[in-house]
């Protein structure tokens, strides 16, 4: 359709010609109106953004000698914010001659591992980057380890099942018992044979 007769079209209509598809080999063009098409575009951007799950990463700073009172004040802000869904950025801060200690920074970071492992995973394995060693932890997913735990009552389930094959072997055994039972009474009973 010519453009002059569809924007006639549109205005006997009362209402407005708007390109809906500019990239299509013949540009697509509707005639709706133009207030109403906006407001149902906005609105459907304001649903995507509630369905949209935001996660930031959080840090946790620790020097190799932080003491035992810190690290656990710092363990329990990431204890809160993991369960809150966020993720945690731990970092050790080295500086000067405490580069040459590596090890005790990664201590921190392996007890961290342990303290959080019932509520986390860790995403990225302890690393060094300049003069600070970091690794990340993210929450656990709730859905992943029920799937495990569903398929672990199916495997309790097909537990039972392979119980009653089990009586059937002892009953396919049974008569060999029992055939060795009426000798075991003769041998220990010599007197009837004799």
């Amino acid at each position: 359709m010519d453009t002059r007769e569809a924007i006639r079209a549109a205005r006997e209509k009362g209402m407005d010609l708007v390109e809906v598809a500019p990239n299509a080999d013949p540009p697509v063009c509707k005639i709706i109106d133009y207030g109403k098409f906006q407001y149902l575009a906005k609105k459907k951007a304001n649903e995507a953004k509630k369905k949209q799950v935001v996660i930031t990463v959080k840090e946790v700073k620790f020097r190799p000698g932080t003491d035992e009172h810190d690290y656990s004040y710092r363990m329990k802000h990431a204890r809160e914010w993991l369960t809150e869904g966020d993720k945690v950025k731990a970092t050790i801060w080295f500086r000067g001659r405490e580069m040459t200690h590596r090890e005790l920074g990664a201590r921190i970071l392996e007890k961290l591992e342990k303290d959080l492992a019932d509520i986390s995973e860790v995403e990225m394995r302890p690393r060094m980057e300049g003069n600070q060693m970091f690794t990340i932890f993210g929450p656990k997913r709730h859905k992943g380890s029920a799937k495990p735990a569903s398929s672990g009552q199916t495997g309790g389930s097909g537990g039972p099942r392979p119980s009653p094959a089990a009586p059937a072997t002892p009953a396919a055994s049974a008569p060999p018992a029992v055939s060795a039972a009426p000798e075991a009474p003769t041998s220990s009973g010599e007197n009837p044979q004799g």
